[in-house]
């Protein structure tokens, strides 16, 4: 065989074997991703306390069981808003690689305001927070397909905050209960785990995706922030757009504030009809469902995601 056929069969070998490699490494799938979340959102209501919330807790630690995950529960006791009695709050920490000391956590919240309170209609009707609350516990659902065998050489941690918004009045309760919880044990306990920086996902499954800069984020962990949205421009997902945008008070506040970790938020604020207003969106409304949402954006969210943790 002539040398030049010799080296296109090489070349050819070579290409092969690079596609078959590739058809065999795992991949975040959109139409499962989308599936968990509508699995969730069949649960119903989700909120801290409630029969939804159980059965959220039971379905989830088994799916990361499952998959290879190591899952560790922080309950504490907190009033209910309403009826003054006390309230079970449990936060969710699924591990990874958990004998790495060396580690790094994404976070989200996955519990759901008892009403929606913003629905023009319906106040006091049910609200399964689809986006918000489900979008980034479905991810999770998601990423954990590939989390035992990613290669990387730190450990991660899923964290999900139960009680972000048990919140029946605004002007009387508190947001973010778990997490500031979880924030306050992790700054009383200097020899337990410790944190490089983390990453807090919330409404993130919007269909019509936009994730700028949020404020807060870029005030307290600047170069996290232009980390993150290098990722995603090396992976050509123009979604993340490097702007500040909105300004939110979320869980990644008590994180930052009373944990000293460093971590930003990614959030889709912009939850609204394609070219409607913002005054008909479907943030804390009824209207806040799966049909609004969808699998593609929570595997670019998901790709993002795995990229950054594995250059860490």
């Amino acid at each position: 065989m002539p040398l030049s056929k010799i080296g296109l069969a090489h070349a050819n070998e070579a290409m092969d074997f690079e596609q078959s490699v590739a058809q065999q490494t795992p991949s975040l799938n959109a139409k499962r991703a989308f599936s968990y979340l509508e699995k969730i959102c069949e649960i119903g209501s989700r909120t801290t306390g409630t029969i939804g919330m159980k059965k959220q807790q039971e379905m989830l630690q088994a799916h990361f069981e499952k998959l290879g995950g190591v899952v560790l529960w922080q309950p504490f006791q907190s009033r209910h808003p309403e009826t003054g009695m006390s309230v079970e709050i449990k936060n969710m920490v699924v591990q990874w690689k958990p004998e790495n000391p060396q580690r790094v956590f994404l976070c989200t919240h996955y519990d759901t305001k008892p009403f929606p309170a913003m629905d023009p209609k319906n106040p006091k009707g049910l609200f399964v927070g689809a986006n918000d609350g489900g979008s980034g516990t479905a991810l999770f659902m998601e990423l954990a397909h590939l989390m035992k065998d990613l290669p990387t050489n730190v450990g991660v941690d899923f964290v999900l905050f139960d009680a972000e918004e048990l919140v029946f009045d605004e002007k009387r309760d508190s947001y973010f209960l778990g997490s500031t919880y979880f924030a306050q044990a992790y700054a009383n306990d200097p020899t337990g785990t410790r944190y490089r920086c983390g990453i807090l996902l919330d409404m993130i499954g919007d269909s019509d995706l936009q994730l700028y800069y949020e404020e807060n984020s870029f005030k307290f962990a600047p170069a996290l922030v232009k980390e993150v949205w290098s990722v995603a421009k090396k992976l050509r997902i123009k979604e993340f757009e490097p702007k500040i945008q909105h300004s939110v008070r979320d869980d990644h506040m008590p994180l930052n504030e009373i944990a000293r970790i460093p971590v930003i938020d990614l959030i889709d604020f912009d939850y609204f009809p394609r070219g409607g207003r913002k005054d008909k969106a479907y943030w804390h409304t009824m209207a806040d469902t799966p049909d609004k949402c969808s699998g593609a954006s929570l595997v670019k969210v998901g790709n993002v995601m795995i990229e950054w943790i594995k250059q860490q």
